[in-house]
């Protein structure tokens, strides 16, 4: 039933879900959220970029990729002090995650990532919960993360199985499924997502969520993307995706992982103040708070002030 933590979901079950009628299923799944979730909570989550472009990877979506001309300038890793200066801008704002993204395909060993460590240690000692993104991890890796300090590793998968080779190919699911056993076993939560609205069917929302309902444990935290057509990509001329199927997405993660968090991240300026609401009532409990994620722009923080103050919600 929806409501019960489960690992063993089936297609027909996820596309069941997902599919019945829109006002029904909102419902449900804002039943399973009040069940599980302070309703009126919120968490606010600033994502900073501490290091920019020139990534190896062919990710069709991404803007970063040195695959395709996009006009993103490639910068080296930001120095220590920008980033904890950042990361009190954030706390102060009302954020209590701290992402920090880098544009790499895996994590090298080296200078490099021994400043992300201090980075991670830095931002902790703010007392923020601390997430990264940093492409593959190895089993050490993360050990040494989780020792740093990190609360979280978000590490995508973007889409369902059948349609992942159709937007990327210099990295397979499986190593995204590795990365995230290792985050998992080193005591790092894990945060993992997907993007719609890349021409995928609704089918392929569907397995998307139910690998996602089918890791064990749940990600702790479910972000939930639209696709934000940058010039340049393979995707830039992609049709707009129905409102109603990200709505719908929201709903039928809620139901499947009912004590994670589920974040309405990238896309949001495309959104809505009404479809976000719709949003919230399905069971978003997170957003990404700040002018810009990455090399996307993000709602003005004013913007969610108002629209967080019209529905009654409050930071968690």
């Amino acid at each position: 039933m929806p409501g019960d933590i489960r690992h063993d979901w089936k297609s027909e079950e996820v596309e069941s879900l997902y599919s019945r009628p829109f006002l029904d299923l909102i419902h449900q799944a804002r039943e399973i959220h009040c069940q599980y979730h302070d309703a009126s909570a919120v968490q606010r989550c600033t994502l900073l970029s501490i290091k920019t472009g020139g990534c190896p990877e062919d990710c069709a979506y991404c803007p970063q990729s040195s695959h395709y001309d996009t006009g993103v300038v490639r910068e080296g890793l930001m120095p220590l002090d920008k980033v904890l200066g950042a990361a009190r801008r954030a706390r102060a704002a009302g954020a209590s995650r701290f992402c920090m993204g880098a544009a790499w395909r895996d994590v090298r060993e080296g200078p490099d990532f021994d400043r992300v460590l201090e980075m991670v240690s830095g931002v902790a000692q703010e007392g923020m919960e601390v997430c990264v993104t940093l492409g593959m991890l190895t089993a050490r890796q993360a050990f040494r993360l989780k020792q740093a300090g990190l609360t979280a590793y978000n590490h995508n998968l973007d889409t369902s199985p059948a349609y992942y080779p159709k937007i990327i190919s210099t990295r397979t699911y499986e190593e995204r499924l590795a990365t995230l056993k290792n985050v998992s076993e080193a005591g790092i939560s894990v945060c993992c997502g997907g993007i719609v609205g890349m021409g995928e069917s609704r089918q392929d929302r569907c397995d998307l969520l139910r690998v996602l309902a089918n890791l064990e444990p749940h990600p702790e935290s479910v972000p939930v993307n639209l696709l934000v057509r940058a010039p340049g990509t393979p995707l830039e001329a992609t049709a707009d995706l129905d409102p109603f199927e990200f709505v719908r997405t929201v709903a039928t993660a809620r139901l499947l992982m009912p004590r994670a968090r589920v974040r309405m991240s990238a896309g949001r300026t495309s959104l809505s103040r009404e479809t976000q609401a719709l949003c919230f009532m399905a069971g978003a409990n997170s957003i990404f708070f700040g002018d810009q994620l990455l090399t996307t722009p993000n709602p003005e923080i004013e913007a969610d002030l108002d629209l967080l103050a019209s529905l009654g919600l409050r930071t968690s």
